[in-house]
């Protein structure tokens, strides 16, 4: 049966229309079954007039069912929902909150104090209907959670008010399950276009930039370069370098993303390779004071030593590019039952709460770092799947009291005997 003629004949028997648009009502939890709690809650009819009157407000309930369905969930559905309710209901007002999307949509004449009065609904949980004034409160929410806020004025409340305002709530979670599965397929289409792009990219590097470093070698074997032509071809060793790491970094990263990595596992003594990235980073922590720190000084784990080498390059490169000059980086490596844990601390700039968990997506950059040091957003993504490889995970902590630390735990992958 088309909408209007349901609204035009909401006195049809309620068994047709029931029978009808109970396939499109099936899907939005049942709502059809108003009629039972009615009857339920002592809402019986014990007059023509009474029966009537429920009969006309069920089939509305059962037209603004059918309408919901037919939204489209990638469109905001605010306005639409508050627009339906008042034709459909023939409500003199209509307002709802949104929020997730901290909006307010309306419909029909103004209330006054709208937005404080739909906050409030929410915040407090308000449940009520004022029969002198013909208002309506209540409170969106999944579960426990308040999602909005519902203000009607006209003859609906009760139980027609509790099953609209649990179909809005529905309609809400739907469109913002939608928007999220959407921003997040989005956001992965990105990332393979950008890492394939990347990837692509650091392959052809490597040709050039061995072509560059044996050219550069070649000018230090001929001898008799004047001071100036060996500061330029120093400053070509420097950069040809420094491009080497970048691209071996981005073929790193696409390893661990492209396939579920095997690493190789061997005994590793953890003093000497921590000893082996400091001495990597010589360079970039020259300025800086670096205390190592071990729970036992034969501290071994079972690991694969080039991953484990990556991601603490990463942690202690980060370090000596943010922390405050004139303080010391340590690095830490702690023994526990079934893992061991490295940590890598520095004092410098705070990272925001916001970014705690984010600064090891591939391509973030912390607001902190974007205008100090240059850098790709890879590095702590490859520490990431580094620790990821050997069934551990990685996080992050930072206050202006305690600086900044990041870690890695890694389990132990069998006896070490």
């Amino acid at each position: 049966m088309p909408l209007l003629h349901v609204l035009a004949y909401g006195t049809t028997p309620p068994l047709p229309v029931q029978r009808h648009l109970l396939p499109a009502a099936q899907g939005i939890g049942g709502l059809l079954s108003v009629r039972r709690a009615m009857r339920e809650s002592g809402m019986t009819k014990p007059k023509h007039a009474a029966g009537a009157e429920e009969t006309g407000s069920v089939d509305q309930l059962c037209a603004f069912i059918q309408e919901t369905t037919k939204l489209d969930p990638r469109k905001k559905p605010g306005a639409q929902l508050s627009n339906l309710l008042q034709w459909i209901f023939k409500l003199e007002s209509v307002a709802i909150f949104d929020v997730d999307l901290d909006e307010i949509y309306h419909s029909g004449a103004a209330f006054e104090n709208l937005q404080d009065i739909l906050k409030n609904i929410c915040i407090f949980s308000t449940v009520s209907d004022d029969a002198d004034t013909g208002v309506s409160r209540r409170v969106l929410h999944m579960g426990d959670l308040p999602i909005g806020a519902l203000l009607l004025r006209g003859e609906t409340r009760g139980h027609i008010a509790d099953s609209i305002a649990s179909l809005i709530s529905i309609t809400f979670d739907r469109y913002h399950a939608f928007a999220n599965e959407s921003r997040i397929e989005s956001a992965r289409q990105a990332e393979q276009l950008r890492t394939t792009v990347l990837d692509s990219l650091a392959h052809a590097y490597k040709t050039p930039l061995t072509a560059i470093s044996a050219a550069s070698e070649g000018l230090s074997a001929m001898g008799q370069l004047s001071p100036a032509q060996e500061n330029l071809v120093a400053l070509i060793d420097e950069q040809t370098a420094a491009l080497t790491r970048l691209t071996t970094r981005l073929l790193k990263t696409s390893k661990l993303n492209a396939s579920e990595m095997i690493p190789h596992i061997e005994k590793v003594a953890v003093l000497p390779l921590i000893e082996d990235v400091v001495a990597g980073l010589a360079d970039q922590l020259s300025k800086t004071t670096v205390r190592i720190v071990l729970s036992r000084d034969d501290l071994s784990l079972l690991c694969d030593r080039g991953l484990i080498v990556a991601l603490l390059t990463q942690y202690v490169d980060n370090a000596a590019k943010y922390s405050d000059a004139g303080t010391t980086v340590m690095i830490r490596a702690d023994e526990h039952a079934t893992e061991v844990t490295f940590s890598v601390h520095s004092d410098g700039p705070v990272i925001p709460p916001s970014d705690l968990e984010r600064v090891f997506d591939r391509f973030f950059r912390s607001s902190v770092s974007e205008n100090k040091v240059p850098g790709t957003g890879i590095g702590l993504s490859v520490a990431k799947r580094s620790a990821q490889a050997h069934g551990g995970h990685v996080w992050v902590t930072s206050d202006s009291n305690k600086g900044t630390a990041f870690y890695a735990s890694i389990p132990q992958q069998g006896d070490l005997s």
